[in-house]
């Protein structure tokens, strides 16, 4: 479940959805700054890595303090579409982290408001993905051409892109629900994830998120890697984004 600091749907069938938000702004960092029954979760620290082709640090060592990662749970991102082949297509984000999604017979197409098909997925698009994040494959239950518009405030802070050289962010934003413990938590299905990720993404977006834990409280951290910061985004039981820190 544990993965590395520097690493970083709407239920599948609803075909029309309303989602808070806010900034999608994304800065290059140059300076400091599933199963519901799965009770290890949140991250804890890696070793870093600054790679682009493994900017989440999969394939890195762990570092002191953390545990190792679960196994896949429900997650997503938002990108545009670099290629299609077949059943898959590889998603590139604005953080510059590329993923591959794996469609399936189940997956669902939502074209604006309305139902569609896996036609609707075509180079240069932007689309949202929900699904089972599995390092860099996320196996995709539903994905949203284009993502929905967010409305939601952002509680502060934009997205850092990871930049070779650069200082670890200690950026904190918003607020962190007071009851929060890193590496706590129970990892949720999708009933309940897809929203929190879609609510995520509509204000940090350039990551893939690849888990969402309970933490108590009526409260939700979303586990986003593949960009320097943030890494954990925070929300509350009404699924609004209140905080983001490293």
């Amino acid at each position: 479940m544990f993965s590395s600091k520097r690493g970083r749907a709407i239920t599948t069938g609803i075909t029309a959805i309303v989602i808070g938000g806010g900034s999608f702004g994304i800065v290059a960092c140059s300076s400091s700054s599933s199963s519901s029954s799965s009770t290890a979760a949140s991250s804890s620290s890696t070793a870093a890595s600054s790679s682009p082709s493994d900017p989440g640090g999969f394939q890195s060592g762990v570092a002191k303090g953390a545990k190792p990662r679960s196994g896949p749970a429900a997650g997503g991102s938002i990108g545009t579409v670099s290629s299609v082949s077949g059943s898959s297509f590889m998603l590139s984000t604005s953080g510059g982290y590329k993923e591959t999604i794996k469609e399936t017979s189940s997956t669902t197409y939502d074209k604006g408001t309305s139902q569609a098909s896996a036609s609707a997925v075509t180079t240069g698009e932007t689309v949202l993905v929900l699904g089972t994040t599995d390092n860099t494959t996320i196996t995709a239950t539903q994905v949203m051409v284009p993502p929905p518009t967010s409305t939601e405030k952002s509680p502060g802070g934009k997205v850092q892109v990871f930049t070779k050289g650069s200082k670890h962010s200690t950026q904190q934003a918003g607020t962190i629900p007071s009851n929060y413990t890193e590496g706590k938590g129970t990892i949720v299905d999708a009933t309940t994830a897809d929203k929190a990720v879609v609510a995520a993404l509509g204000v940090y977006t350039g990551g893939v998120v690849d888990r969402v834990v309970s933490i108590g409280d009526g409260y939700y951290e979303v586990h986003n890697i593949g960009v320097e910061w943030p890494h954990h985004i925070f929300e509350n039981s009404d699924f609004q984004v209140i905080g983001a820190n490293d």
